[in-house]
């Protein structure tokens, strides 16, 4: 299974990150972001309280019945093994994290479930890569910019990395061209003002962007 999610993700070329969206509003945004393209879709934990993440999970497992095949969902800000095992029960199919953590990477693999652990530096890439990961998240991508990925991955040809930070519809396409195998769009594109104010159709339009950028690439 992890293989198709792979395969699904290294196609689809954007994640977006859901960040500081309710269960409740969950449907209408994905619905919204589909509409645009978009065909993957990473709900964080918020790791700021227990119910926070719980309401994580429930979004996760509302993304996996109602859309089934149509959306691939996964779970980012995964810092502990057990929340690994929450999100794969809820429906995750692949996780991501914000970190290099070898029981992260390990328990998401023996789960076969695919593993996205974030990197800084080329140090963090390789060892991540060591444990079992499929792709390296290096971030802040926005910050660090395009010609800083083509530079780690100069040496690092054989580790797929995805660009997350930052990467707005002006400058994904050249976190592409620099080696990227994806990026992961946050607040540009799940905007939570937008959200909170039922302007879905302004999401799709993004979603849309981000989309038309990326084709052919």
């Amino acid at each position: 299974m992890s293989k198709k999610i792979l395969d699904t993700l290294l196609e689809a070329k954007i994640v977006a990150i859901v960040r500081g969206i309710s269960s409740d509003k969950i449907i209408n945004l994905v619905d919204a972001m589909v509409a645009g393209g978009i065909r993957c879709v990473e709900v964080t934990f918020d790791q700021s309280s227990e119910e926070a993440a719980k309401d994580t999970l429930v979004s996760i497992s509302k993304i996996a019945e109602h859309f089934g095949d149509k959306v691939c969902v996964g779970a980012g800000t995964v810092m502990t093994v057990e929340q690994v095992n929450q999100a794969v029960n809820a429906g995750a199919e692949y996780i991501l994290a914000p970190n290099v953590d070898e029981a992260v990477i390990k328990e998401t693999k023996k789960l076969g479930k695919v593993s996205i652990p974030g990197a800084m530096t080329p140090t963090e890439a390789a060892s991540g890569y060591s444990y079992g990961a499929d792709i390296i998240k290096l971030f802040p991508a926005g910050v660090l910019g395009a010609d800083y990925i083509k530079a780690v991955k100069a040496p690092l040809k054989h580790i797929p990395v995805t660009a997350v930070g930052s990467v707005n519809p002006s400058n994904c396409a050249a976190f592409i061209k620099a080696g990227a195998v994806g990026v992961g769009v946050g607040g540009n594109l799940v905007s939570p003002k937008l959200v909170n104010e039922g302007k879905f159709d302004e999401i799709t339009a993004v979603a849309k962007e981000y989309v038309e950028a990326l084709k052919g690439l």
